[in-house]
């Protein structure tokens, strides 16, 4: 059982840049995990990563981002 099993089903958000585009995900972070889930099927399975691997992920996005841009 992970923290997002067991916390309420409240605080997922996505992001700004989303443009109400019905394909993107949802987060939230809960204690130490940070859930990820398809904005789609919000009652189906969420992945849990770490906030280590979440905030690593982010930073090779930014820095993709940076390079192609």
């Amino acid at each position: 059982m992970t923290p997002l099993d067991s916390a309420p089903d409240r605080d997922w958000f996505k992001s700004s840049r989303s443009a109400d585009n019905a394909n993107c995900v949802e987060v939230r972070f809960v204690d130490d995990a940070v859930g990820v889930r398809d904005s789609k099927d919000r009652g189906g399975p969420a992945l849990a990563f770490s906030v280590a691997a979440w905030s690593g992920f982010v930073a090779t996005l930014k820095a993709d981002a940076t390079r192609l841009s």
